[in-house]
């Protein structure tokens, strides 16, 4: 593939190197670096004139630092003449921070101010991955393309579920409704919601299950678990509410805080993720998190996307 290069932020390494080994290229030359007074510097060692660029970086660990590190990147690439400038955002920061609600009308649209910093920094074209809320593609005036964990997603759980023909997939909230239905749909099964209702972030109070679980494998499916409140609680309700076994199916596995600690506690046979986040770490320390590698849609993306082809393909598909 000529006239391409693919640079890794120092977020997801590993990650960046299976979507470089998938398409036959190597990584890209950068040297990032912090001042003493805890700068970022970054250093582009070679040169990207004329070049179609794509700059892997992820919003997890030390988001702030990353996201920073990712608009100097653009910027750096820009300033050296690169033709086009790809943001590979698997998992997007700031994502949930997407709208004013009723109560505390003074928040701010984070996700919003985001896209507005990938933008002036010089990206022109954001790929990402199940982002929290699909407008948020609304929020830039450049192409995003929000790819699916989906087709990946049906793919494991046939593979891996013997009884997946009589399973239930299951939302834990309401507004991963359209979430849960495409995926029932697909594989021909009921689903049913949980209606919670929150006090304050990241703290649940009440739940209500609607729809029957009885005698059934249920499968809890979000795009993102963070501290993992959400989803224990779920478990324990099907659980009560007559499922034989639970699984959860996330795109962006997040953990932060006591997650893990929830996770090792709670009743589920499995909690399945993929790899937009680094999991090797909470793996030591938790044997029920499996692994989905999702580097081959974010590679075929890419060479899509260098190649002036369709990308709506992977929405339905896994690439081979």
């Amino acid at each position: 593939m000529p006239n391409i290069k693919i640079f890794s932020g120092s977020s997801h390494p590993d990650l960046s190197q299976k979507i470089a080994d998938r398409l036959g290229l190597e990584l890209g030359k950068v040297v990032t670096k912090k001042f003493s007074n805890q700068e970022t510097c970054v250093e582009i060692g070679e040169s990207v004139r004329g070049e179609d660029v794509y700059i892997v970086q992820s919003g997890c660990g030390e988001i702030n630092d990353n996201l920073m590190e990712l608009l100097i990147m653009i910027n750096a690439c820009k300033i050296a003449s690169a033709s086009r400038v790809t943001a590979v955002i698997p998992c997007f920061p700031y994502a949930r921070q997407d709208k004013k609600d009723k109560v505390g009308s003074r928040a701010p649209i984070s996700a919003k101010l985001v896209a507005n910093m990938l933008s002036v920094s010089g990206a022109d074209h954001i790929i990402t991955m199940d982002l929290h809320a699909s407008q948020i593609q609304g929020f830039f005036d450049i192409p995003v393309d929000n790819l699916y964990a989906e087709p990946a997603v049906l793919k494991w759980i046939k593979e891996n579920i013997a009884e997946w023909k009589n399973c239930i997939i299951v939302s834990p909230d309401a507004g991963g409704a359209k979430r849960v239905t495409s995926i029932a749909d697909r594989l021909n099964v009921d689903f049913a919601l949980i209606h919670k209702e929150r006090k304050k972030a990241n703290e649940v109070d009440r739940m209500v299950l609607v729809g029957d679980v009885t005698d059934r494998v249920a499968i809890l499916v979000d795009d993102m678990a963070d501290t993992c409140g959400t989803i224990c609680h779920a478990a324990d309700k099907l659980i009560s509410a007559g499922a034989t076994k639970v699984y959860a199916i996330l795109t962006h596995g997040i953990f932060s805080g006591p997650a893990i600690s929830r996770i090792n506690n709670a009743c589920f046979e499995a909690v399945v993720v993929t790899n937009t986040i680094p999991q090797e770490e909470k793996m030591k320390h938790c044997p029920k998190i499996q692994v989905i590698d999702i580097s081959m849609i974010l590679a075929e993306a890419i060479r899509r996307t260098h190649n002036g082809e369709s990308v709506s393909y992977l929405f339905s598909h896994v690439p081979l």
